[in-house]
C-alpha cells in the first residue's frame, strides 16, 4: 500500500510534527477501546488528507486504519489525525465507538523500508516509538503494513527477525486487553517454497500468536494473480506457490486471522490484483462455505467505500 505524500510532504510532515500544539492525549476509556473485536472485519484503509468521514459513509466497515505511521514524521491520514485538535479526536472516537468502528493507525507502508533502509531501524525502538503514539493519539490498535522487499527478498532471515523482535516488542508495550495488532503481509510472502528463509510463515510460527489477525494484501503480485475466485482461495499460481487462502490455512495459520485485502479500484493497484466488488462478493460466499469467516480489508476509501462493501459483503456477510 503505497503513501500519497510525496517527498515534499514527508519533509513537510517532519516539520508540523515537531511543532504541533494538538498533541494533548485523548480521553477515550479502556473499557470502550477494550480488546480486539471478533471476526468477521471489514476493514477500511485511508490514506489521503481528509477530515474523519461520518459514520453513514462508513456503513458496512467495522474497523478504520489511517495510514501511515513512520518514525518522527507520521504522513497522510496519520498526519492529518496528529493535526486535528483533541477534541474533534475525541469526538471522532466516540462517534465510531458508538457505531461499533475501531479505529488504528497503520505504520509503514510499501515506500517505507524499516529492515533494509539506511540506516536500519531498531525493531524495539521503533515499537516504543510507535505505541507510545498509538497510546497518546487514542486508537484501539495498530496495523503493520510492513513491506521491504528488499530485506524480504534478501531470504536471509532479517527482514523475518525484525518482525518477530518488533512485534513481541510492541506487544509488551500495547497489551492485548487493551489494544489489537495487525499485520498486512504481502500474500506471497506466505510461501515457504519461495522465501526460504520462512517469510510469514515464520513470523506466524513465532509471534503469531501476539497478532490478532492478518489484511493480506492479494493484489500488486502481477495481473493473473489472484485475480479469480480459484486463484484467491484455493490454489495459488506455481509463481507464488501456496499462497491462495486455503493453501495460507494448510501450512498452519488459523482462517480466522486471514482477511482478503483487495484494491477498491484499478487505480488503487500497481500490479494486478482488481477484483469487481459483485465477483469479490462470490468468492467469499465461496469461501464461507469452507468455514473461512475472517472479513475483508479495501485498499483505499473513499475509492471503495459504503456501496462497495454493501456489495462485497451481499452474499457471504449481509448487512
Amino acid at each position: 500500500m503505497v503513501a500519497f505524500t510525496s517527498v515534499f510532504t514527508t519533509i513537510f510532515a517532519a516539520v508540523l510534527s515537531a511543532t504541533s500544539v494538538n498533541a494533548a492525549p485523548v480521553t477515550q476509556s479502556l473499557a470502550a477501546r477494550s480488546a480486539a473485536p471478533s471476526a468477521p472485519h471489514f476493514v477500511a484503509y485511508i490514506d489521503e488528507w481528509m477530515t474523519p468521514p461520518a459514520t453513514t459513509d462508513l456503513t458496512g466497515f467495522n474497523v478504520v486504519a489511517l495510514s501511515f505511521w513512520r518514525p518522527g514524521a507520521p504522513v497522510d491520514e496519520a498526519l492529518e489525525w496528529q493535526d486535528l485538535d483533541a477534541a474533534t479526536r475525541n469526538s471522532t472516537l466516540s462517534t465510531y465507538s458508538a457505531a461499533g468502528i475501531k479505529t488504528v493507525v497503520s505504520a509503514f507502508g510499501a515506500d517505507y523500508f524499516p529492515t533494509s533502509g539506511s540506516p536500519e531501524l531498531d525493531p524495539t525502538q521503533t515499537a516504543d516509538e510507535l505505541a507510545a503514539w498509538v497510546i497518546q493519539y487514542g486508537f484501539d490498535g495498530v496495523d503493520i503494513d510492513y513491506e521491504d522487499y528488499t530485506a524480504m527478498n534478501k531470504k536471509d532471515g532479517s527482514a523475518e527477525q525484525w518482525l518477530i523482535t518488533f512485534t513481541t516488542e510492541l506487544r509488551n508495550k500495547l497489551p492485548a486487553s487493551d489494544y489489537f495488532i495487525t499485520h498486512a503481509p504481502l500474500a506471497p510472502w506466505f510461501s515457504s517454497s519461495v522465501y526460504t528463509s520462512g517469510g510469514y510463515i515464520k513470523v506466524n510460527q513465532e509471534v503469531g500468536s501476539l497478532i490478532d489477525w492478518y489484511n493480506v494484501q492479494f493484489y500488486n503480485d502481477g495481473t493473473s494473480e489472484y485475480t479469480t475466485c480459484d486463484g484467491l482461495i484455493n490454489t495459488s499460481s506455481t509463481t507464488y506457490p501456496d499462497t491462495a487462502l486455503f493453501q495460507i490455512v494448510a501450512a498452519g495459520v488459523t482462517a480466522d486471522k486471514l482477511v482478503i485485502g483487495k484494491p477498491g479500484t484499478t487505480a488503487d493497484e500497481t500490479d494486478g490484483g482488481y477484483m469487481s466488488a459483485s465477483d469479490l462478493a462470490s468468492c467469499l460466499q465461496q469461501a464461507t462455505a469452507k468455514n473461512w469467516n475472517a472479513g475483508v480489508s479495501i485498499w483505499q476509501y473513499p475509492d471503495a467505500g459504503a456501496a462497495w462493501i454493501k456489495t462485497v459483503r451481499s452474499l457471504a456477510f449481509p448487512e
